[in-house]
């Protein structure tokens, strides 16, 4: 039988087929191209099960995990060589973004941008909470939108307690496969549930004490909407590292840099201190962000540590 994984807890996997849920274990090793995480198996992948003769036919044993057409794939801060698969064949990923309660950093915004064009997968930012907010908050979020969408993305601003563009929100979503990620505490579930009321998943209050987020979806889990559409809700992320990628193609996966990077004297330009650097150039003339530039180069900073590590091991 050949079915879509809809939940996992880590031992077990609740995969569907048509209409119906199986209760799934795997059987053996997985192995997928390389990537050697603490999960084998992610919501969204398509798998081969069978059903096991011995029980009541409710549970199966996984055989084979089908290719995946992409991945969105994390790196512990704390333990650079454990990776998370987030979740697996997404159309799109909706990352919500807040100011204060609890706030979303540029640099962790940059870094899972970077991590979803290295697998190409279209990402829309969501600052959500808007009608919580200053007028200088409402500023910043001015500020950060125009940084964004100069670069390209889609940035939409939604409350899911006012119904502030819930429905610009579902038309994105429309006859597609959604992951909505982001901090604890920013409100996926409560904008999952503004979008779907019928879900009715359970939400937590911010911490007054540290302004951040109580996990409330503790795996991600997949749901079928009613307006044609898939949504992956994803446990808080408190930090986004960077799985490995070479230094000299980190600034391809920054398109406002790769669009200079023709224009750079060197073919190899890392634009750091090359003579020449048409990436530098248009930071000094403020065409772009020096907040995007900043997270570029620690990033960079990242991995030639982890580089360092790896020949002392």
């Amino acid at each position: 039988m050949i079915g879509t994984v809809y939940k996992s807890t880590g031992s077990w996997y609740w995969v569907k087929t048509g209409t119906t849920l199986y209760k799934c274990r795997i059987k053996g090793k997985f192995r997928i191209k390389g990537i050697k995480s603490t999960n084998p198996i992610a919501v969204g992948d398509v798998v081969e099960f069978e059903l096991e003769s011995k029980t009541d036919a409710e549970t199966g044993v996984i055989s084979t995990i089908k290719e995946r057409k992409n991945c969105i794939v994390r790196k512990s801060v704390n333990l650079s060589k454990q990776t998370h698969v987030i979740a697996a064949n997404i159309d799109q990923v909706f990352l919500l973004i807040t100011i204060n309660n609890p706030p979303t950093l540029t640099t962790f915004i940059d870094r899972f941008l970077v991590t979803a064009e290295a697998y190409s997968i279209e990402t829309i930012l969501v600052f959500n909470k808007i009608d919580s907010y200053s007028v200088d908050e409402r500023a910043e979020i001015l500020y950060l939108k125009d940084i964004y969408e100069n670069i390209g993305y889609t940035c939409i601003e939604v409350s899911a307690i006012q119904d502030i563009n819930i429905s610009s929100v579902k038309k994105i979503m429309e006859g597609k496969v959604s992951m909505f990620a982001g901090h604890s505490g920013v409100g996926k579930t409560t904008l999952v549930n503004a979008i779907e009321p019928s879900l009715n998943l359970k939400t937590k209050e911010i911490s007054e004490q540290h302004k951040q987020g109580q996990h409330t979806t503790t795996f991600a889990e997949m749901f079928d909407l009613s307006f044609n559409a898939q949504i992956i809700d994803t446990p808080g992320i408190k930090g986004f590292g960077v799985v490995d990628m070479d230094k000299d193609e980190l600034g391809d996966y920054f398109p406002e840099f790769f669009k200079l990077k023709k224009d750079c004297k060197f073919n190899n330009c890392i634009h750091i201190n090359e003579p020449k650097c048409a990436v530098k150039e248009a930071l000094e003339n403020e065409e772009i962000s020096w907040s995007r530039y900043k997270s570029y180069l620690q990033i960079l900073e990242d991995e030639e540590e982890n580089y360092r590590t790896d020949i002392w091991r």
